[in-house]
């Protein structure tokens, strides 16, 4: 595995806000890495740095073995940000050639537009696409330069539940194809699909780095989900957290020890029906590693 990018000791402040806090690690080549954390924790700075728009205050950054800022390391990098700005007056296909035009091995037009959903919108102007339309093109603009390492900002944001699936089919193949990427998600379920590696940021820090199952692994408790008519003294028994009502009207609990819950269920005669038991999600392990409660 080769090293593609590497934080060594990076702090970023913006004026007094410590953006990144003293962050050490590195991405290796072939594979999927989500990066995770709360608004402001600092993952699109981390991008930023990547990318070469900005310098760290204190620490060092690679990408591809050299300086972010070296031209002849960005161009084996691909990226998406969060909001793309697209030449509102140009066709579909005509951005597509024209950021082509500055790589020496181009992925076609037409592949990447058949990729990426795009062929029947290449004679469009960016200006009459729907938001998903943009948001697609802006993800297949980052991979036309066939890079090393892609970023990818939110890539699905304004994209429905079936675009979104298309898209990370798109992403998939490209992996496959030999792209390393780096995804950040408000959608935990996306990370959940693509990730095979997870790094979760917090306060400007890596509070954890490891692979999805370890991170499901990191949640001390499981959630238990049953039918019952006395879901308060349910929520009283030691051990129970967080409560949820199901659109169904199950109850789901956020409990330490499943079996012990259980057991302290049927001796207290709380009657129940349906109960089910499984393991953490996603979204609930990163709750849980930025000490929120579940919800």
């Amino acid at each position: 595995m080769t090293t593609l990018a590497r934080f060594e000791n990076v702090t970023r402040r913006f004026g007094d806000v410590t953006a990144l806090d003293d962050v050490t690690l590195e991405i290796g080549s072939g594979r999927i890495v989500g990066l995770l954390g709360p608004n402001g924790a600092g993952k699109t700075t981390m991008l930023s740095l990547l990318q070469g728009l900005r310098k760290p205050t204190s620490g060092r950054v690679e990408l591809l073995g050299g300086d972010p800022g070296d031209y002849h390391n960005r161009a084996r990098l691909g990226s998406t940000p969060q909001e793309t700005a697209l030449p509102q007056a140009l066709r579909v296909g005509e951005i597509l050639r024209f950021v082509a035009s500055h790589f020496d091995d181009a992925v076609p037009v037409d592949e990447i537009a058949a990729e990426f959903g795009l062929t029947e919108l290449l004679r469009k102007q960016a200006g009459a696409l729907s938001g998903g339309q943009k948001r697609r093109l802006s993800v297949a603009l980052a991979f036309v330069g066939r890079p090393q390492l892609v970023l990818l900002d939110e890539p699905t944001t304004g994209l429905d539940v079936d675009a979104r699936r298309t898209l990370w089919g798109a992403v998939r193949r490209q992996h496959e194809q030999g792209a390393t990427i780096v995804v950040t998600s408000h959608y935990l379920d996306e990370i959940e699909a693509l990730a095979e590696r997870v790094i979760v940021v917090d306060g400007g820090r890596v509070i954890a780095d490891d692979g999805i199952r370890s991170i499901l692994g990191q949640v001390s408790g499981r959630m238990l989900r049953l039918a019952t008519p006395q879901p308060e003294a349910i929520a009283q028994l030691d051990g129970v957290g967080a409560h949820t009502i199901e659109p169904d009207g199950t109850h789901t609990f956020f409990v330490r020890d499943g079996d012990a819950t259980v057991t302290d269920i049927v001796r207290g005669g709380i009657p129940f029906s349906d109960l089910s038991m499984r393991g953490a999600t996603l979204e609930e392990a990163f709750l849980a590693l930025t000490e929120k409660t579940p919800a």
